[in-house]
């Protein structure tokens, strides 16, 4: 018999579209993704090498420290007060994770009891609200609507609801909308915090990737923050580093120390390889990332573009690798993505699989190659005409 924390959990809402995928792969159709927002360029070759040395290292095939090697956590130290002039204690306000994701989900662990209540936006990445559900907690969405610029009203979540409140999830640049958020929306964050006691979860993974001299904002980077808040950060983005699972957390020390404790109790750390690999990148591949965030923004700006001669009318996005694109008259975001799926063989992501609020939208990803995007472009066209809203 499942437990009760898994019953919780929502059925998959890509279900019904895997199955179709799978379906047309059968029939031997070429199918083209813009679904997964996984980078199709390679990690850079100097992180590569170095993986490669101290893969060789015998003194790295032993279990590593939990919390990650000091000289990683230094780095990330580095790289903050380089990139946003924030200082960190790499002993106390710095921990390794097996990937972002991992920490954002463990950290419901550390303070959500049953019955508690986290602030999570919506549309927004699942993990926010399934790591809330794991953890017996209850999840009070916060709307990122359009006429916000996908932001949420602080003023509207009821005084009662932000009084019971444990965590509030944030992520600017963000996904799944591509918005980006001023200093002045951090501020008002770290305020709410403040006054409600509410430790702020800042998930920072798509920071390096921005375009058309936009530099995107840390959380840390505001008076207080460190106070209220912790951020959460990756290599997977802007280094190409998906499926190598490594990242950070910093911030407020007693929450970095809190879930540094949960972690050494269920997991032994990230390969140092990995870690010293991470160093490479953190200290040696800004140029690599200047690279890669010019091949994104011409790839939007094609995507864009194609979208608009069908009759979109949509701005391009200043950060991350997504387009998030209103669904045409008739649909709904999942009735959209199976025809376009069906019709022209291109895959999209509902909006409604990041939540309630992002019914009526759909999802683009960015990080396939130019000729794929030409003529992922062309079967839509082909297939949708002239689009109306």
């Amino acid at each position: 018999m499942e437990a009760t924390r898994i019953k919780k959990l929502p059925p998959y809402l890509f279900a019904r579209i895997e199955k179709k995928i799978e379906e047309a792969k059968e029939k031997g159709i070429d199918i083209i993704s813009f679904g997964i927002g996984d980078p199709d360029m390679p990690t850079p070759q100097p992180i590569i090498d170095e993986l490669c040395k101290e893969a060789n290292n015998t003194i790295n095939h032993q279990y590593p420290s939990s919390v990650g090697m000091l000289s990683f956590r230094q780095a990330v130290s580095d790289y903050y007060k380089t990139n946003f002039g924030v200082e960190l204690d790499p002993r106390k306000e710095v921990i390794n994770l097996i990937g972002s994701k991992e920490g954002i989900g463990h950290i419901n662990f550390c303070y959500v009891d049953p019955g508690d209540i986290n602030l999570v936006p919506d549309p927004g990445y699942p993990v926010y609200g399934i790591g809330t559900l794991l953890a017996g907690g209850e999840v009070y969405p916060m709307p990122l609507l359009e006429k916000n610029g996908f932001i949420p009203d602080l003023t509207k979540i009821p005084e009662e609801v932000a009084r019971k409140a444990k965590l509030m999830f944030i992520n600017y640049p963000n996904n799944p909308t591509g918005a980006v958020a001023g200093k002045e929306f951090f501020v008002e964050v770290v305020d709410f915090a403040k006054k409600y006691n509410i430790i702020v979860c800042h998930d920072a993974a798509y920071t390096e990737i921005a375009f058309d001299d936009y530099r995107p904002t840390s959380f840390l980077e505001i008076p207080g923050a460190k106070e209220v808040g912790v951020e959460f950060g990756s290599l997977s983005k802007p280094f190409n580093m998906t499926g190598w699972r490594v990242g950070w957390v910093v911030g407020r020390q007693d929450v970095v120390e809190c879930l540094g404790r949960l972690k050494s109790n269920i997991d032994s750390g990230q390969f140092q390889a990995i870690q010293y690999a991470a160093i490479k990148g953190l200290t040696e591949s800004k140029d690599n990332i200047n690279e890669i965030c010019k091949i994104y923004k011409s790839r939007r700006d094609k995507i864009i573009e194609g979208l608009n001669r069908m009759g979109w009318n949509l701005s391009k996005p200043k950060g991350t690798f997504y387009i998030w694109a209103p669904i045409p008259k008739g649909y709904t975001s999942a009735s959209f993505a199976e025809y376009v799926l069906e019709k022209a063989g291109v895959i999209v992501t509902p909006g409604s699989g990041y939540g309630e609020y992002g019914e009526g939208y759909f999802r683009i990803s960015i990080t396939i190659p130019d000729e794929r995007i030409s003529e992922g472009l062309a079967r839509l066209e082909k297939n949708l005409g002239k689009v109306e809203f």
